[in-house]
């Protein structure tokens, strides 16, 4: 099984990727993760990945493509680990995942010198990733010893955005006290915010927070966009408390 995610949206690059799949490997089964990244995205990719590579069957190959750096003196990778196989760019995208996992081996991705300087999911990654789902790991390129690291910045009660939702929840990776009410500061702005059990408890037309499925906090508005209303970005700083 390959498992897609990106920053592509609904775009042909996304069908061009799964066009490579299919040409290397006809019989591959392939599953979209996420899709919706914000463009460039690392930190919102990084995020997505590590909450969600555990619902997957082991043996299953993660192809992730958020690449600001495509085309550029970055490595390729894949990286086996106990029950998985990731691939993608060097950029830290895999690092959060992958590190709370045994790594078995990381091996470089070579890139032909055909490849297009701005689509490697298509030209590299897709490739690789078929290649591996059909058992050539140790085939893909010479092994490595290490990868990048992209830390998703958490110290006591400040931690990060990590991910604006399709609703325009704001995503943060910084977990649930046990109380009902928040200071939540975001740069130079205080906001004092109810921690309401369900969407449906909470009041209309007001910010308020909840537990997410990632077991985070969220800030969300009852049937609206808390986002519209906020204007976050994946990587701003954020306290709660």
């Amino acid at each position: 099984m390959i498992v897609l995610l990106s920053d592509f949206g609904q775009s042909e690059y996304l069908g061009a990727m799964k066009g490579v799949v299919y040409s290397v490997s006809p019989d591959a089964k392939m599953v979209d993760l996420c899709h919706s990244i914000g463009a460039q995205n690392v930190i919102e990719g990084s995020w997505v990945l590590k909450n969600n590579y555990r619902y997957f069957p082991e043996g299953a190959t993660f192809c992730c493509v958020v690449d600001p750096g495509v085309g550029t003196e970055r490595k390729a990778i894949a990286v086996k680990t106990e029950k998985y196989y990731f691939v993608g760019p060097d950029n830290g995208l895999l690092w959060e995942t992958v590190k709370e996992q045994k790594i078995i081996e990381i091996r470089e991705i070579p890139v032909p010198a055909e490849a297009s300087k701005t689509f490697h999911g298509r030209d590299v990654f897709a490739k690789a990733s078929a290649e591996i789902d059909s058992g050539k790991f140790n085939e893909i390129g010479e092994r490595i010893e290490k990868t990048e690291k992209l830390e998703l910045y958490k110290e006591g009660r400040e931690g990060i955005v990590v991910r604006i939702d399709r609703f325009g929840n704001i995503v943060t990776n910084l977990g649930k006290l046990d109380k009902d009410e928040y200071s939540v500061v975001i740069g130079e702005k205080e906001y004092v915010m109810r921690c309401s059990p369900t969407y449906g408890a909470a009041n209309a037309g007001e910010l308020f927070l909840i537990e997410g499925s990632s077991n985070t906090l969220e800030i969300s508005l009852k049937n609206g966009s808390a986002n519209d209303r906020l204007g976050l970005r994946p990587g701003e700083k954020i306290k709660m408390s």
